[in-house]
């Protein structure tokens, strides 16, 4: 899988078709609330759909799509979405702890649900949502959302770049599989750090590691190469295969060796 490619996709090859992936950086006085604004394009008239899956990710998103902006909170299971026809769909990926100051309120509240972007960030954001399908590009698009974000940009919080640091953590080093290794690096108690989480991400400290360990499991096997089970899963923190072909089941909808076979039927 390139390096650059987005994490979490579970079918990264969608057959005949124009599709269209692109991110762009934010503003830097944006860095810190923003990690890239995304758009995703298709044009498929006159094919059959495809079912396209995403892992979910420990981030607030601002998606604007079929005519209105909405904000999704944090997502516990698989996102499936059946491409068809012709669209363009752009979002706001915020930090992880990131979106906290914008909604001035525990983000855990939006757990598996959605709001409209204008309770947040005013009515200004549906003047501009008919503008955004016809924009030539990314940066287009961003630059209409952009000023938006900025009007609203809070002040520095230290428990939001604390949360952020600490779900990079969570992301990068894969010898971190337990909650408790995660607070003992944070220097506070397990349950302090699960009331960060709950205030500045939306999902428990648990939860982020466990999907970060399922997102490497789904990459290795996009991979191609041959992994003994019970290798992999003690290489995630799993005590036992069972437990891990469990979870992998649970959150991508079939075994590890039913999805890496998948990987390679065209």
């Amino acid at each position: 899988m390139p390096a650059d490619a987005p994490r979490g996709v579970l079918r990264a090859r969608l057959g005949e078709g124009a599709f269209e992936h692109a991110r762009q950086a934010p503003a830097p006085a944006l860095a810190g609330f923003v990690e890239h604004y995304w758009c995703v394009r298709w044009d498929l008239l006159g094919q059959s759909p495809r079912l396209q899956e995403t892992l979910p990710h420990p981030n607030v998103h601002m998606v604007v799509e079929h005519g209105e902006a909405r904000v999704w909170g944090v997502h516990d299971g698989r996102y499936r979405r059946m491409l068809e026809g012709r669209e363009t769909v752009f979002g706001v990926k915020f930090a992880a702890g990131g979106f906290r100051t914008f909604l001035r309120g525990p983000v855990a509240a939006l757990a598996n649900r959605s709001m409209p972007a204008h309770e947040v960030f005013g009515t200004g954001i549906d003047a501009i949502v008919p503008a955004i399908p016809v924009c030539a590009d990314i940066a287009a698009m961003a630059g209409l959302v952009e000023p938006l974000l900025l009007a609203k940009l809070p002040l520095a919080d230290p428990q939001a770049a604390q949360a952020r640091a600490l779900v990079a953590l969570a992301a990068s080093d894969r010898e971190l599989l337990r909650a408790e290794q995660l607070a003992e690096h944070a220097g506070m108690g397990l349950r302090a750090l699960q009331r960060l989480f709950r205030d500045y991400v939306g999902a428990s400290p648990k939860w982020v590691i466990a999907r970060y360990r399922l997102h490497e499991a789904v990459a290795q096997l996009q991979t191609g190469h041959e992994l003994p089970w019970a290798e992999l899963a003690l290489a995630l923190g799993y005590y036992d295969q069972a437990h891990f072909i469990r979870d992998f089941r649970r959150l991508v909808g079939c075994a590890p060796a039913d999805y890496a076979r998948r990987q390679h039927v065209r």
